[in-house]
């Protein structure tokens, strides 16, 4: 990334203080995302500096975070066609920054400090249109595509390697309180608009189809489309989220 930082700074002298700023400047990338983090989320109630100590912080006291959103990285750079940068979605990409921001909402929610993490919540909601509640719980590998509409609900699991596109609901059924938000296995592709409500259970390498409607539990592999959805096919790739095929498998 520095090296791609300093390429673009000479190549484009106009932005060359900014790539300074968010990257070059910065001796490690955990130093980078709290800055850059800080940056996009900087507000009067509570400025980028005092949100940049709390960043670093969370970053110090568990390096999975930091593990986890170098992986990310990763993750739109193979998945995505149009980023031919590591760079790219570290600075410019919402998914990600909303992505982060959580991993550190969710650090200040396991430490006690909820409501510092809600303030993340809807400060990451006001300024990225992405709603997740600070104890959903995120794996490593997971990439957000384009993000607009993504709302994710308390008790949401996602595991490693999951990809996910814009409007998409993981969320409860009911009032009730409790476990009732959607567990979404490795592998998993979660379409553009999908719907996935109650404590459904994804299995590993399923592929949901844009605009469905999940309501039940779906069989590891499968592919699954419709209002409500149903089993289109049951074997699909190993891992649909990284080949990002969005046609609808089918029977032989």
């Amino acid at each position: 990334m520095r090296e791609e930082a300093a390429v673009a700074a000479s190549s484009e002298p106009v932005l060359a203080s900014y790539f300074h700023n968010t990257v070059l400047r910065h001796a490690t990338l955990d130093r980078a995302l709290a800055y850059q983090l800080a940056s996009v989320l900087d507000h009067p109630a509570l400025t980028a500096t005092a949100l940049q100590e709390v960043i670093a912080s969370a970053l110090a006291d568990d390096p999975g975070i930091s593990r986890c959103m170098q992986a990310d990285i990763c993750a739109w750079y193979d998945r995505d066609p149009a980023c031919d940068q590591y760079l790219t979605p570290f600075l410019y990409f919402k998914g990600f920054h909303a992505l982060q921001s959580h991993r550190i909402a969710h650090w200040l929610w396991r430490n006690g400090r909820q409501t510092l993490a809600l303030y993340f919540q809807s400060r990451v909601s006001e300024q990225f249109a992405v709603d997740i509640h600070p104890a959903a719980s995120f794996g490593s590998g997971i990439m957000i595509d384009h993000a607009t509409g993504l709302v994710v609900g308390e008790t949401c699991v996602v595991e490693d390697d999951v990809s996910i596109l814009h409007s998409v609901t993981l969320g409860g059924s009911g009032s009730g309180g409790g476990d009732r938000h959607p567990k979404i296995g490795r592998g998993v592709m979660i379409g553009a608009g999908a719907k996935v409500l109650g404590p459904v259970k994804i299995g590993e390498g399923v592929k949901i189809a844009a605009g469905s409607l999940v309501l039940a539990e779906v069989p590891a592999h499968a592919t699954v489309a419709g209002v409500p959805a149903r089993v289109v096919a049951a074997k699909t790739a190993a891992a649909p989220a990284y080949t990002m095929d969005q046609t609808l498998d089918s029977e032989d």
